[in-house]
């Protein structure tokens, strides 16, 4: 219980410690970001394959590959329905890191919304690997999470202060979406530890969600400014620290 704790405390609070940075360098390079967030990107990837689909295969038995394709599509659906209910960041910001023209109360508001509605089943993604027992297999997902976590805080800053908010408010506001994720990882964490019957589903549904979360905003948000050779090799890396790390450390 101390483990998840501690680990949802830091995946929520990478988007805390991001807008920190957002914070102290309020223009961040988007080539910087970028870069940061292919790395997570590949990370994230990495974790996804290895971390929760792989194990969800084994865990199912004869019905391993109806439950993991099954809980794939459905995580993926599940964030597909969200994104057209509540735009992510990405679609609420422009390439020049401006917020779109909405009123000022109703901006901040479809902020909050959005960053923490998607944050939610990266925090169960999160419990979900802690509830299959193997502690370094969850590490690996919390880690690529947080790490996505920290240019998604640090991007948020310059809209928020640009719209009118008050620094005061802007940091709360970045501290209540981090708290969004640590109230996932429990929920994850519960469901797959009452009833066990449904880990292998759950794994799959959560890697759904983090291939979703790659593919639909990671890659094209960090592919928008001019540097996608770049983050295309930073993907690769952060793919390959993982795949690395879980092979030495099996």
């Amino acid at each position: 219980m101390k483990e998840i704790l501690l680990t949802a405390i830091g995946v929520g609070g990478a988007t805390v410690f991001g807008a920190l940075i957002g914070f102290a360098f309020k223009k961040i390079s988007h080539k910087f970001s970028d870069i940061v967030l292919s790395f997570a990107a590949g990370v994230m990837l990495a974790a996804a394959v290895l971390g929760l689909i792989l194990p969800s295969l084994e865990y199912g038995g004869r019905f391993g590959l109806i439950w993991t394709v099954g809980g794939i599509f459905v995580g993926a659906m599940c964030l597909s329905l969200i994104d057209k209910l509540v735009p992510h960041l990405h679609k609420l910001v422009g390439n020049d890191g401006e917020a779109h023209k909405n009123e000022g109360l109703d901006k901040i508001l479809l902020f909050v919304l959005a960053i923490a509605i998607h944050n939610l089943p990266e925090g169960i993604a999160a419990g979900v690997g802690f509830g299959s027992g193997d502690t370094s297999q969850a590490l690996m997902i919390a880690g690529g999470i947080a790490l996505q976590n920290i240019p998604e805080g640090m991007v948020i800053i310059g809209p928020m202060l640009a719209s009118g908010v008050s620094a005061r408010k802007t940091f709360v506001i970045a501290m209540m979406t981090g708290l969004v994720e640590v109230v996932g990882a429990f929920l994850g964490y519960f469901a797959v530890t009452i009833a066990s019957f449904i880990l292998p589903f759950a794994l799959a549904f959560a890697g759904g969600t983090m291939l979703y979360v790659i593919s639909d905003e990671m890659i094209p948000e960090t592919h928008a400014h001019g540097s996608e050779r770049g983050a295309t090799y930073a993907l690769l890396v952060g793919f390959c620290t993982i795949l690395v790390s879980d092979v030495l450390l099996g």
